[in-house]
């Protein structure tokens, strides 16, 4: 995969297809379990980052939490690069903290 300048449709397109090739779309999937595991490796991250605090373990987690959601996206034909790029430009036009204390 030693592809340079991948778009995130790329991203998407590869994720799902190896998810697809591993079994994980043999039978369509609830989207609970979908998010929960999204979110799993979320938390992962984050006691990577409480017991090891090595950069390179959360970073796995990271991307592995990317691979699950570029995963999802393909699936459900979900235009992640489009709603990106949408949501950082809205959020340019938002106010300062969006006016929230954290």
């Amino acid at each position: 995969m030693a592809k340079k300048n991948w778009l995130i449709s790329d991203f998407v397109k590869e994720c799902h297809r190896v998810a697809k090739e591993k079994g994980w779309w043999e039978e369509d999937r609830n989207e609970g379990e979908l998010i929960a595991l999204m979110h799993s490796e979320l938390s992962e991250a984050l006691e990577a980052m409480r017991n090891h605090g090595k950069t390179e373990e959360v970073a796995e987690e990271l991307a592995d939490c990317l691979i699950r959601i570029f995963d999802y996206c393909g699936a459900r034909k979900i235009n992640l690069e489009q709603a990106l790029l949408k949501k950082i430009e809205y959020n340019k036009t938002r106010p300062y903290k969006h006016g929230k204390k954290f």
